[in-house]
């Protein structure tokens, strides 16, 4: 380390304010604890109990790993995922990875929009489908706030994510949990082709491809990382910011299936599968304010993600072709699936977990370059992984893969 390294480049970055560093992480992680999550969640906690807690764990550690590799890279390039992937990878394959991208924001959006729909519908029995448009409208209003400063932004999501954390701490801390049991969710283990269907759902909730794109776009242009030092020193905080962001989301997560698995599991509670029926058997088990505290988590996901998505399908098309539309344009593209399942009547709860399995099958296109761009010192300079985090999340990405190639061969055979 140069002496100009110490004396210019530490001090000035100390100098900023440790909060400073704080707000890339909450973005992405609102992206973990989106509808997709409700539904997933409380689905496995009332059909399975505390079976599939031990995902939701995993789920988060891999998390905090991706997301930490995507801000890094973000930092050590000055360019995001999108950008490496165009300028490292033959053009078909950029374009290949785009395209297979653009579908998991429409993935994305469904839920994020279905999920504000019903949240609407719940609270002031508004209609599903103008319960979307309202959803999308508020999505646009939030990503408006960017032309304020990234700050403005990042303050209204974080406030949304503290909306959630306190709806579910709050009903969280008023029922009886099992330590045995719960214990022995912490165990890795399967009942049959549904918990790995929900477990699939779950990692796809957990892990969301479009925040391993948009985290990088996040860190790479946000603070100066001029230097090695500089560079070294904002990856130290960047991992701070990492660690608290993706455990308040992994705790609101395990929140939502010790909840449902408390109340739901082995009870007469009817239509606890559905999101509706999640909310009505609070009111029955509870009382009304744990059903109101259900929907009001429910809406401030469903805005909160919604803005998000958008704002990372902005940065795939950027990335990977060099191109942009009007965000209004892309948010009526993302939001138009979404409003005709609500238009023909498919059940919301259904699209909502089928959403995240196709999530989760897009988590490999953003992984896989991940990992190989990480690993390569030409590209990280100083910052390049070292062997045993490109072991693990080599590890991550081919679990992840044989639980998809698994559940292929389940729908294909019919085993």
């Amino acid at each position: 380390m140069t002496a100009t390294d110490k004396t210019v480049n530490l001090p000035t970055a100390a100098g900023w304010g440790r909060l400073r560093y704080f707000g890339p992480a909450f973005v992405a992680a609102i992206a973990y604890v989106d509808p997709g999550n409700f539904a997933t969640n409380f689905s496995a906690g009332a059909e399975f109990g505390y079976l599939l807690l031990w995902v939701i764990v995993a789920a988060n550690l891999m998390a905090m790993l991706v997301q930490t590799l995507s801000a890094k890279l973000g930092m050590a390039t000055g360019r995001n995922l999108p950008e490496n992937c165009r300028e490292q990878f033959p053009r078909p394959v950029s374009r290949l990875m785009w395209v297979q991208a653009e579908l998991v924001a429409i993935a994305t959006d469904l839920a994020e929009v279905i999920g504000g729909a019903i949240a609407l519908h719940l609270l002031f029995g508004i209609p599903l489908f103008l319960g979307g448009v309202v959803t999308g409208i508020v999505a646009f209003a939030l990503l408006a706030l960017q032309g304020r400063g990234y700050r403005p932004f990042e303050l209204a999501i974080a406030g949304l994510l503290g909306v959630i954390l306190l709806g579910f701490l709050t009903t969280l801390l008023r029922i009886p949990v099992d330590a045995g049991d719960l214990a022995g969710g912490l165990v890795p283990q399967f009942e049959g082709t549904g918990s790995l269907l929900l477990a699939t759902g779950i990692l796809g909730a957990t892990v969301m491809p479009h925040v391993i794109y948009l985290h990088s776009a996040l860190t790479q242009s946000r603070m100066p990382a001029d230097t090695p030092a500089r560079r070294r020193f904002l990856l130290r905080r960047q991992q701070v910011d990492v660690i608290v962001g993706m455990s308040l989301a992994g705790l609101v997560n395990a929140a939502m299936l010790i909840i449902a698995a408390a109340l739901f599991f082995g009870s007469d509670v009817p239509d606890t599968d559905t999101l509706e029926g999640v909310h009505a058997g609070l009111a029955r088990v509870l009382d009304q304010p744990a059903a109101f505290a259900f929907a009001i988590a429910l809406l401030a996901s469903g805005f909160a993600s919604s803005g998000v998505g958008t704002y990372a399908g902005q940065v795939v098309m950027q990335g990977f072709i060099q191109r942009q539309i009007p965000l209004l344009l892309r948010r009526l593209l993302t939001l138009a699936p979404a409003l005709i399942v609500l238009g023909i009547g498919i059940d919301p709860t259904q699209a909502l977990v089928i959403s995240q399995v196709v999530l989760s099958f897009g988590i490999p296109f953003a992984l896989v370059p991940l990992v190989l761009l990480t690993r390569r010192r030409d590209v990280m300079a100083e910052l390049v992984n070292r062997p045993v985090t490109t072991w693990a999340a080599g590890l991550a990405a081919a679990v992840v893969i044989a639980l998809n190639g698994f559940l292929l061969w389940q729908f294909f055979t019919g085993a």
